[in-house]
């Protein structure tokens, strides 16, 4: 399964997004699990425990995005050369596809250990970048990555996205069999809630608000009455988490039993979804044709609806051509 964890900026959503990837592990050792910043304020490894200073030397996925398509491409005759390829480009008959636990020449290169999770991450926005980059083209590699990942039972993908409804500049928003959206108690947070939830609902996103930064039940009053049905459940304030923000990072048993329990309800929450593979490979497909037109075509200097296979089924029983 996969699930994004998104959120106004500050309000807890990387913190979160490393809380449930550690609590999936450590209540299940062994799980499959794959976690990816997609933020390009990259803070998920220091949240997971990696030292700030360390941080820097992580492989970036941005940083490999040529080596990236070459290897998802595979011999996909519909995509003419790597750098055909874009963000959005669907996988087809031909295509390489990612499994979450598999071993292949992409994770041995961009993908660490940390804390006892396997990450990736798409890579910070450098002095390089100011003036003449968007940042969206630092988590395209995010996007296609998702695009050819066929996650299977009792497997997941655990995505930190990037802050407020910024993500809706691509696909990448639907690439989830669920959304969490970390809301505090406040009116700001409960605006990234309702611009998200504007946009989420035309494509029948399956959004779940967690409330963090709880502090008593007139905070929970407040989620309720703003979010209604959407608020699944809330994390209180944890000294726990204040103690990680120092440079502690504590285990995972040693987090207040009432906060590993919501986090367990946000699991059953996302093991509860159905998997609908028509509906992501057609919505990879909706978008990947919405760019071409937009703009991709231009860059590329083909017509990229050609890289859609009518043909192509996409799930766990879907024929990887190389591997």
């Amino acid at each position: 399964m996969k699930v994004a964890f998104v959120g106004k900026g500050g309000s807890g959503k990387t913190t979160l997004a490393a809380l449930f990837a550690r609590q999936l592990v450590a209540s299940t050792p062994g799980a499959p699990l794959l976690a990816l910043d997609a933020d390009i304020n990259q803070h998920l490894a220091a949240a997971l425990g990696l030292p700030e200073a360390d941080t820097g030397a992580l492989p970036a996925l941005s940083d490999h995005l040529i080596e990236i398509k070459e290897y998802l491409r595979g011999t996909n005759p519909r995509i003419t050369s790597a750098t055909a390829m874009v963000k959005t480009t669907p996988p087809g008959r031909g295509s390489r596809l990612l499994r979450v636990a598999e071993s292949n020449p992409l994770y041995d290169r961009l993908v660490r250990e940390v804390g006892g999770i396997r990450l990736a991450v798409t890579g910070a926005f450098a002095s390089d970048d100011l003036g003449v980059a968007c940042y969206h083209s630092k988590v395209g590699a995010v996007e296609l990555m998702l695009n050819h990942l066929v996650d299977g039972p009792g497997e997941y993908v655990v995505v930190d996205m990037t802050a407020g409804a910024d993500s809706f500049a691509s696909g990448l928003f639907t690439r989830f069999d669920l959304t969490v959206l970390v809301c505090e108690p406040t009116l700001r947070s409960v605006g990234v809630y309702r611009q998200y939830v504007d946009y989420a609902r035309d494509f029948g996103v399956r959004l779940a608000v967690v409330g963090n930064k709880v502090d008593d039940a007139a905070d929970v009053a407040f989620l309720r009455a703003q979010v209604g049905d959407d608020l699944l459940t809330w994390v209180a304030r944890s000294p726990f988490v204040r103690a990680g923000e120092r440079g502690r990072v504590l285990p995972i048993a040693d987090l207040e039993p009432d906060n590993r329990a919501a986090l367990d309800t946000v699991r059953a929450a996302l093991d509860s979804c159905g998997k609908d593979w028509a509906r992501y490979l057609s919505q990879a497909v909706e978008f990947h044709l919405r760019n071409a037109a937009a703009w991709a075509n231009d860059r590329v200097g083909e017509d990229l609806a050609g890289q859609v296979d009518p043909q192509f089924v996409l799930g766990p029983a879907a024929p990887a051509a190389v591997h």
